[in-house]
C-alpha cells in the first residue's frame, strides 16, 4: 500500500544509502531522518533488506511494464524498439537515486531478492531482444546484425546514463532519450535509402523537437 509515509521512508533512505552505504546505514537513522517511528517503518518495510528490495524492484517494475506496453501496442519493429528505448532512457529521468543505490548496493540484496529483481531485468532484456530480432527478420534491420551482442550494447549504453544524467543539465531526460533513439536506431536501420526515408518518416512528433534543440 503506497502511504506519504512510505514514500518518505524510502526518500530518506535513498538519500542517507547514496551518502554513507547500505551497511552504514540504520533503521533509526532512516526513522529520525523521517520523523516517524520504528512501528511506522515496520508497518510498511519487514526490514531494511526489503526496503532496499523495494528501492531496486520500483524502477525496474516501472522500465519492465512500460516496455511491455510498447511490444503490445507496436507490431512495426522500428517503432517499438524506438518506443522502448525512449521509456527506458525516461527511467533515468525518473528512477535515477534508485538506480544509483542499485549499482552501489545490489550486492546486498538478500537472494530471494535478487532472485526477483534478476527475473524482471532478464524479462525486459528478452522484450528489447525480440524487438531487434523482429527488426532483423522484417528486413527493417541491417542482415549481418547480431542480435544478442546489439541488445546488450542498447542496454550497456543507456544504463550509463545515471553516471552522468543532471536534471539539471542543458538537456531533458526526454531529449536524451530521442538522441539515443536516433543514434541507435540509424545504426540498426538497413542502410537503404527507402527504408531510412521510412524511418524519418516514422519519427514521433516529440522526437524530431528534441532532435532540433
Amino acid at each position: 500500500m503506497r502511504t506519504r509515509l512510505r514514500e518518505q521512508i524510502i526518500e530518506e533512505a535513498l538519500s542517507l544509502f547514496e551518502k554513507h552505504g547500505f551497511h552504514g546505514v540504520t533503521v533509526n537513522q532512516i526513522v529520525d531522518k523521517t520523523g516517524t517511528s520504528k512501528g511506522g517503518f515496520y508497518h510498511h518495510f519487514t526490514s531494511k533488506d526489503e526496503l532496499l528490495f523495494v528501492i531496486h524492484d520500483e524502477f525496474i517494475t516501472y522500465a519492465l511494464e512500460k516496455a511491455t506496453i510498447a511490444n503490445e501496442t507496436f507490431s512495426d519493429p522500428t517503432k517499438k524498439l524506438q518506443a522502448i528505448i525512449k521509456d527506458f532512457v525516461k527511467t533515468f529521468g525518473i528512477y535515477k537515486p534508485h538506480i544509483s543505490v542499485f549499482y552501489q548496493e545490489n550486492i546486498y540484496l538478500k537472494p530471494e531478492y535478487e532472485a526477483s529483481i534478476k527475473q524482471k531485468r532478464d524479462q525486459f532484456k528478452e522484450i528489447m531482444m525480440n524487438a531487434v530480432h523482429e527488426g532483423k527478420k522484417s528486413g527493417a534491420f541491417r542482415n549481418d546484425l547480431q542480435v544478442e551482442i546489439t541488445t546488450m550494447a542498447i542496454l550497456g549504453m543507456v544504463n550509463w546514463t545515471y553516471k552522468w544524467y543532471k536534471q539539471s543539465g542543458a538537456k531533458s531526460i526526454d531529449a536524451i532519450g530521442s538522441i539515443y533513439v536516433d543514434l541507435i536506431l540509424r545504426a540498426v536501420l538497413k542502410a537503404d535509402p527507402n527504408v531510412m526515408a521510412t524511418y524519418d518518416e516514422q519519427l514521433i512528433d516529440s522526437v524530431k523537437k528534441d532532435l532540433l534543440v
